[in-house]
């Protein structure tokens, strides 16, 4: 008999997946290595007439890549697409006939774009490793980045099947142009994650609970074992996430460890936890947490990114959280759910007037130039260089959304 989120192993025999009642686009596989017999798969699918020769047909080349002669199989499916049905037969044959083949599905053309370091990153959405579900229609969403998460959305006995989704999904899943990004485990068990991802274009590997550089650089040394195993040229860029005190102290060594690191986050979550206190809607416990990890961005030249809003039903708490995360010079936030995408990016783009007001001030700021005058007044604020830097930074990012067109000098916004 199956039982439902469960995970377990005997000599010859081993489950893997998920299905019951609230699951969905996922399957349970059971399988039992036999001396003798043959193949047998028993497939229980309310689609069985349609696709049940096509995944039948899977799971049978699976098990031939395996070698595997004589064994039962038995899948309960609940809607699973091949990425699923593929990872999960291939983690329960891992368990009863280890191997170091892997049974790799094509790596669709969308999913061979290479990232860029200077992308936005405002939105990134977590989604958890071992429920499928959720990565299916995350990229109609337009987030700035998807998150396949391995560390805590992932139950201790679900850590083994969760790298066999994620590494499907980094190959099969289009998530709509989002960049593809990877949170491994806390180390040394991140580590090994590693493997499942770095030869599948993963763009950028979220590194939690980083308290130092040499995390980082164990990281990275690895990442480099693997690109040369596997010939991989592209670059595989990190993103630190900071979850306690001493990481906090650390904030700029971390920062400046490795030129791959583009970004660095807060998870404060665990870090309240780390202080002994409770994590309030206002964030008085974390300020001095928060604004020492953007200073310690800033000074690296890389993006902070500012820690999740918990709270999924209330978008007005949550747009004044976010606010308050760019007054402080975050550049992005997490989110754990799609519903929080739009607000999220609605408050990280420049408003009309303060693309206005930029324009204004670098427009006035060039003339002055024009006849040797260094500082200006423009209405009753006192327009000086760092100003008009700021101003310029405003413009640019205007640009790069769409915002303004390029002759922005000659044209109204």
């Amino acid at each position: 008999m199956f039982t439902n989120h469960l995970f377990y192993i005997m000599s010859t025999s081993a489950t893997a997946g998920n299905y019951g009642d609230d699951i969905r686009s996922d399957c349970l596989v059971g399988i039992t290595l036999n001396t003798s017999g043959g193949v047998k798969i028993n497939l229980d699918s309310k689609i069985k007439s349609i696709y049940g020769r096509q995944m039948e047909s899977l799971v049978a080349e699976i098990l031939k890549f395996y070698g595997i002669k004589h064994v039962h199989v038995n899948i309960k499916d609940a809607g699973a697409l091949d990425f699923v049905l593929a990872a999960r037969t291939e983690a329960a044959i891992q368990l009863v006939h280890p191997s170091k083949k892997e049974f790799l599905l094509p790596l669709i053309p969308e999913n061979q774009v290479i990232a860029t370091k200077d992308r936005f990153r405002f939105t990134r959405i977590y989604l958890p490793g071992n429920s499928p579900k959720y990565m299916l229609n995350a990229g109609i969403h337009e987030p700035d980045g998807v998150i396949l998460d391995l560390e805590d959305s992932v139950a201790p006995s679900k850590k083994l099947e969760a790298r066999f989704i994620v590494r499907n999904a980094l190959r099969q899943v289009d998530f709509l142009g989002a960049e593809r990004m990877v949170r491994i485990n806390q180390l040394p068990a991140g580590l090994d994650d590693l493997k499942y991802i770095i030869p599948h274009n993963v763009h950028v590997v979220l590194i939690p609970k980083v308290e130092s550089k040499e995390q980082v650089l164990l990281v990275e040394e690895k990442i480099q074992s693997l690109s040369l195993e596997h010939d991989i040229s592209s670059p595989v860029y990190l993103m630190p996430i900071l979850e306690s005190a001493l990481g906090i102290e650390n904030a700029f060594e971390i920062a400046t460890a490795s030129e791959n690191i583009v970004a660095m986050a807060i998870g404060l979550e665990d870090y309240t936890a780390d202080l002994g206190v409770n994590r309030t809607l206002g964030g008085q416990e974390s300020e001095y947490a928060r604004t020492r990890l953007v200073n310690a961005c800033k000074a690296a030249g890389i993006q902070p990114i500012d820690s999740v809003f918990s709270d999924v039903a209330d978008m007005e708490a949550l747009r004044r959280s976010v606010m308050h995360s760019r007054a402080l010079g975050f550049e992005g936030i997490g989110c754990i759910h799609p519903r929080q995408i739009e607000v999220v990016k609605e408050c990280f783009n420049p408003t009309g007037s303060e693309i206005e007001k930029a324009r204004s001030i670098v427009l006035a700021f060039e003339e002055a130039e024009k006849t040797g005058i260094g500082v200006i007044t423009l209405g009753s604020k006192m327009i000086d260089p760092p100003v008009v830097k700021r101003a310029l930074k405003t413009i640019q990012l205007a640009e790069k959304l769409g915002l303004i067109n390029s002759d922005w000098r000659n044209k109204n916004v």
